[in-house]
């Protein structure tokens, strides 16, 4: 199920949405990328996780907006500066704008999902749920569920399995 089914599902011709995070190729499902907008004033949350950034509107529809970075459990400084575009997701019943590096373009994957290769750490892992050919190069297909969940929410599922 997610990502990795649709792409499986759809086999070779599953179009995904191209960004950059910290440096790295991640790919979006283009069938749970709703938009991709210019990210206009950012309300803060108060008491909010660190990695929610604050909230802004789409057509009067609030949108929770997530930094990819923080919600991965990375450093938010980074050599990366961070788009002003975010791409409009819905899980959960919710719709979240996600802040990442950069959003590059729609590609076509070229296969099924793999394996993720190690070196790419546990926030990754936690995170994607493989690796995906493109017409561009090489991607992790991001898990929205888990990525908008935030590091802690790792954590937790971590010290519960142990």
């Amino acid at each position: 199920q997610g990502a990795q089914g649709r792409c499986r599902r759809q086999g070779m011709s599953a179009l995904v949405l191209m960004a950059q995070i910290a440096g790295r190729r991640c790919a979006m499902a283009a069938e749970d990328v709703r938009s991709v907008i210019d990210l206009g004033v950012i309300a803060p949350v108060p008491r909010a996780p660190a990695f929610i950034a604050g909230i802004t509107a789409l057509r009067s529809q609030t949108l929770t907006v997530i930094d990819c970075r923080l919600a991965l459990g990375l450093e938010a400084a980074s050599l990366y500066p961070t788009d002003t575009r975010a791409a409009v997701v819905a899980t959960g019943g919710h719709s979240y704008a996600l802040m990442v590096d950069a959003i590059e373009d729609i590609a076509t994957s070229l296969g099924e999902p793999g394996h993720i290769p190690g070196g790419f750490g546990a926030e990754w892992q936690r995170a994607a749920t493989g690796m995906i050919e493109t017409g561009i190069g090489p991607a992790l297909l991001l898990d929205l569920p888990p990525l908008i969940a935030g590091p802690l929410a790792g954590a937790r599922t971590n010290r519960a399995a142990a």
